[in-house]
């Protein structure tokens, strides 16, 4: 009798396994089922549209290497300047009075909004970037007031320049005499990120990932930074929310590597902190994160603005770098009038000398080549916001309640109507009247943002990115090995090169 029992048993628990495993193939089905009777009906038949069925289809690649370049030429042919998707619910728009409504005069009316944190909100959190109200004003005055400071600009002049003189020039310079005369090959976006990374992490966090040696691999905490960027970034271009939602909830796919990635970036954050406590004396610390620690105690808090500070001040610096020299390389005359304004200045080329920031603030031509550079090619090449009420916009378009509104930096650097015929060359004398660098209207070149939200780093990146850009053309020469090749874009926050930038770099004769 007690075998009969032990029998009994047996089967009824592979009985109620069996029911539990085959509920579980059940819902799984069902969802899925779900996911695909939703997509059917709410986005096929919701919208015929030629905008729409080419975004769906993803035709509008046969003519366009990337999507923000299809965006840029719907809103060339708009009257307005103005478009709609009408599967995303997203008004996008390159008329800068527009724009101007949107980040200043009605700014309260356009916050980031609830879907918009919902699609970053795993990754950034409570971050700067990704909140409105008494969390954004807090963070946005505690980062102003950090910023603002001269000793705190010092601090992070001091950091690129160690960093390009330590670590990057020698990098190079081993590389070139390597490859003898032939030169060195490398992908320079991959050198610019993690040189980025290398400083970023210095100046806000105390911290030396020594990224920049290319000897060892990029740090476990920047690759999956990478991962968890793009992979977020790819959630708006759904058609519905409920896709990814769905896919999360079921722990699938892409938001599968998504959640395993950003595990990994709360993790080496958390490391970050406790490591920024057991160095004890906050107050004698010169990096961001110990300011604010002063003031926050909040694990989770603080490791959204860690997580922020690394949006702000790596990938940014590293796409406008990236793009700048792709530039340069279908642009000798720019190198040379760079490298002639540096001689007037500076003297001379020295292998050790790097400009000083009073040296800096008189190159204009290096200033206009910059601003130029990032007309054609923003870090960030639009941002989003989600109307609170019903609103009509300056041209004209009528904004339902909820709807994603955008604004499209690249598209704006881009239109003829704003800029002019020459509107797609390379012309860094745009930017000077009688020699002197002139900057436009920020709501007509919003690389930085523009109205309330304005970029706080703004001159601190400006200066890396012209110290760093100067160092390397008066010492090397670039040759790109497909300069005639339209650059395409990886989706992402901020703009990144497929397949990276390769180059030849030799030393400067």
């Amino acid at each position: 009798m007690e075998g009969i029992a032990v029998d009994f048993f047996w089967l009824q628990s592979l009985f109620t396994s069996f029911n539990i495993l085959f509920f579980s193939f059940t819902l799984v089905f069902s969802t899925l089922s779900l996911l695909l009777f939703l997509y059917g009906r709410l986005l096929k038949p919701c919208c015929q549209c030629e905008v729409c069925q080419t975004y769906l289809s993803s035709s509008w690649s046969k003519e366009f290497n990337n999507l923000c370049d299809w965006y840029t030429h719907l809103l060339r042919e708009s009257p307005t300047q103005t478009i709609r998707v009408h599967v995303l619910r997203n008004i996008i728009t390159a008329n800068p009075k527009n724009v101007e409504h949107i980040v200043k005069t009605n700014f309260k009316n356009y916050p980031k909004g609830k879907p918009f944190s919902a699609i970053l909100g795993d990754l950034l959190g409570k971050g700067i970037f990704n909140v409105d109200g008494e969390d954004w004003k807090f963070q946005r005055k505690m980062a102003s007031l950090a910023l603002g400071s001269v000793s705190i600009r010092n601090y992070a002049f001091e950091i690129v320049t160690c960093e390009i003189r330590d670590r990057l020039v020698p990098l190079l310079s081993s590389l070139v005499s390597q490859g003898v005369q032939k030169g060195a090959v490398l992908d320079l976006q991959d050198v610019f990120r993690r040189f980025s990374f290398d400083t970023i992490c210095k100046f806000s966090f105390g911290l030396d990932p020594r990224c920049l040696e290319l000897s060892l691999p990029m740090s476990e905490f920047a690759t999956a930074f990478d991962v968890a960027s793009r992979l977020s970034a790819e959630r708006a271009l759904s058609p519905s929310a409920l896709i990814w939602k769905i896919k999360r909830f079921l722990n699938l796919g892409t938001e599968r590597v998504l959640k395993q990635a950003i595990n990994l970036v709360n993790v080496l954050a958390e490391d970050v902190i406790k490591s920024k406590r057991k160095k004890g004396d906050l107050s004698t610390q010169k990096d961001l994160l110990a300011m604010f620690m002063q003031t926050i105690d909040d694990h989770n808090y603080l490791r959204d603005i860690v997580v922020s500070f690394l949006l702000a001040g790596r990938d940014t610096v590293a796409s406008g770098l990236t793009s700048f020299f792709w530039l340069l390389a279908n642009h000798p005359h720019v190198v040379s009038a760079i490298r002639e304004e540096s001689d007037k200045i500076m003297g001379p080329t020295s292998d050790d000398e790097l400009a000083t920031n009073e040296q800096m603030r008189k190159m204009q031509y290096l200033q206009a080549a910059i601003y130029e550079s990032m007309r054609l090619f923003p870090p960030v090449q639009f941002d989003s916001r989600f109307s609170q009420t019903s609103d009509v916009l300056p041209d004209g378009t009528y904004v339902e309640r909820g709807t994603r509104v955008t604004y499209h930096a690249y598209a704006m650097g881009r239109m003829e109507h704003t800029w002019g015929s020459d509107c797609l060359e390379f012309k860094p004398e745009r930017w000077l009247k009688d020699g002197v660098f002139a900057p436009e209207d920020p709501i007509k070149y919003p690389v930085f943002h523009a109205g309330l939200r304005v970029c706080l780093g703004k001159e601190m990146a400006l200066v890396e990115m012209k110290t760093v850009a100067l160092s390397l053309i008066r010492k090397f020469e670039f040759q790109v090995a497909s300069p005639d090749n339209w650059p395409r874009f990886t989706p992402g926050l901020t703009a990144t090169l497929r397949g990276g930038l390769t180059v030849v770099v030799k030393r400067r004769n």
